[in-house]
């Protein structure tokens, strides 16, 4: 079955629907503080419905790039994950949907709408499910803070850039789809070959640390698993592009850690449940 099927692409909306979530506690102290800290709660309708178009474009041509990873229970466990962390995200008028795709690069992508991807790559080097939750977390900022959106500028209004965006969502005309596939063009530009900005990568390293906090994740995770992923240049290269070093991106979570006292606090890594779940063939 070819990659760019409208099967695979339905096989994947139909895997990520209907999952329970799977959260550790949450303290009311650091759910205060994801809400101080992190979400943008964006609700005008038009530019919502335009941000989860444009989503759904991306994540597909995202399948067309990797194949999905066809393990219902792999599938499943990160939905359930993903979908537990999501709930902190402020993002309530956001459905997200999470999938494995089968690549050894180690990596993960987010697209505009709450289209999350983690790579095989990046499940292999994991080793709890702690670590799991700060790399899904990572890319649950990325869709809370709009990263995409806003550095394209995706509206669901004349005001944008993308004349006539909004008819997209009705069909559109022939120039009007033209100009829709040209931005997707370029989001897929940022996700596989540019990458986002720097400060873009330091916010959704912040926002991550205070969501896995707050489902009472260890706050450590994202470290660890950046320190661990640090040393694999060959398998990390698609994934540094633009970004900030490792050695960067490792200081400025220590500088999280420090400011919201989290360096010392004790929180589960959840490694047996991982190791059930995530068995990679």
């Amino acid at each position: 079955m070819s990659l760019h099927s409208p099967l695979k692409i339905l096989l994947f909306y139909s895997l990520i629907i209907c999952c329970s979530p799977y959260t550790a506690s949450a303290s009311d102290d650091f759910r205060q503080r994801l809400y101080q800290e992190g979400g943008n709660s964006f609700s005008q309708e038009d530019d919502v419905k335009a941000e989860i178009v444009f989503g759904r474009v991306l994540a597909a041509r995202i399948l067309g790039k990797y194949a999905y990873y066809e393990d219902g229970k792999l599938n499943e466990y990160v939905n359930k994950v993903g979908k537990g962390l999501a709930q902190f995200a402020n993002r309530p008028e956001i459905e997200f949907r999470f999938a494995v795709i089968d690549t050894n690069i180690v990596n993960a992508f987010a697209a505009p709408g709450g289209y999350i991807f983690v790579t095989k790559g990046a499940l292999i080097k994991m080793e709890d499910e702690a670590e799991l939750a700060a790399v899904l977390s990572h890319e649950i900022a990325h869709v809370t803070e709009r990263h995409i959106v806003k550095e394209l500028n995706i509206k669901g209004t004349d005001a944008s850039p993308v004349s006539g965006f909004a008819q997209v969502l009705g069909g559109g005309t022939g120039a009007v789809k033209v100009i829709f596939s040209q931005i997707v063009d370029q989001a897929a530009e940022i996700l596989f070959e540019k990458g986002l900005k720097k400060q873009d990568e330091f916010d959704a390293d912040r926002v991550s640390t205070i969501i896995i906090s707050t489902a009472g994740y260890d706050p450590l995770a994202m470290r660890r698993y950046l320190k661990k992923i640090s040393g694999s240049e060959k398998e990390t290269k698609a994934l540094v592009g633009t970004h900030p070093s490792f050695e960067e991106r490792i200081m400025n979570v220590d500088s999280i850690l420090a400011d919201n006292q989290l360096m010392d606090k004790k929180q589960p890594i959840v490694k047996e449940r991982f190791i059930a779940n995530v068995k990679i063939k």
